[in-house]
């Protein structure tokens, strides 16, 4: 099974990445659709992040890597981060890297700066759908951004993200150290998201979670498409719930 979707925002095909003599990802391949929220769940050292990283463009190409990588029908696999950004690609990394000592408005802007620089005059009004999904953030746009909770950060590292009207949303660990209800609010966010068509390809320890919010999930294991299908499909495979959602199935 695989999943097809009519017109793909991201198509990787084969994907294979070596830290030197050692190859992390051994033919990974994936899709991702338009208003399509795709998961990958596994383990940690998996290759999750790796796979993240090299789709990013954020791991120099050093021959480490090969396969194919096509954003919106456009062969990406071999051009600089920076165009990867202009094409429409956008990574909130597991660590947010927010800058500290600037404001919470002043961060968001940052995120348009491509925009800015490619000539765009509305660049800004995206500032206005940004606080209309997260209203906590307009209520701390003079605050540093070093002064906001950890959840706070992580709807700032995603509003940054969607200042850039991306095509494509990647989320590595979006959940991660943030408390159940907190984590369980950044998710409802990210399934609003899908509304206005951004295609989202989340990467997430917590298994749950992320097959009750995605289309379709892929189980990566130590570098291999384990398993993959509909998310709701896989919520309930067995060897899933053996080795995923069992520990938190009993502590319910």
């Amino acid at each position: 099974m695989t999943n097809t979707v009519v017109s793909p925002v991201l198509e990787v095909g084969d994907l294979h990445v070596a830290y030197g003599k050692v190859e992390a990802l051994h033919g990974v391949s994936l899709a991702v659709g338009g208003g399509q929220i795709v998961t990958v769940i596994g383990p940690n050292g998996a290759g999750k992040s790796t796979m993240l990283n090299a789709i990013a463009g954020v791991m120099p190409n050093n021959g480490s890597m090969r396969g194919t990588l096509r954003l919106l029908g456009q062969d990406t696999a071999d051009v600089a981060i920076e165009t990867r950004v202009a094409r429409g690609m956008c990574l909130v990394p597991e660590k947010r890297e927010l800058f500290a000592s600037m404001t919470v408005e002043d961060n968001l802007l940052l995120g348009s700066y491509r925009r800015y620089q490619a000539g765009e005059r509305a660049y800004a009004d995206q500032m206005a759908v940004v606080y209309d999904l997260f209203p906590r953030l307009q209520q701390r746009r003079k605050q540093q951004a070093g002064s906001l909770s950890g959840g706070e950060r992580q709807m700032l590292a995603l509003g940054r993200a969607l200042m850039a009207k991306p095509q494509l949303l990647m989320l590595d660990e979006p959940s991660l150290g943030l408390a159940p209800l907190i984590a369980k609010e950044i998710f409802h966010i990210i399934v609003g998201l899908r509304q206005t068509g951004v295609a989202i390809l989340l990467v997430e320890q917590n298994a749950r979670a992320a097959l009750q919010v995605a289309d379709y999930a892929y189980v990566l294991e130590t570098g291999d498409i384990a398993l993959q299908g509909p998310a709701a499909e896989l919520a309930n495979n067995p060897k899933v719930i053996d080795t995923y959602l069992g520990l938190a199935k009993k502590s319910h």
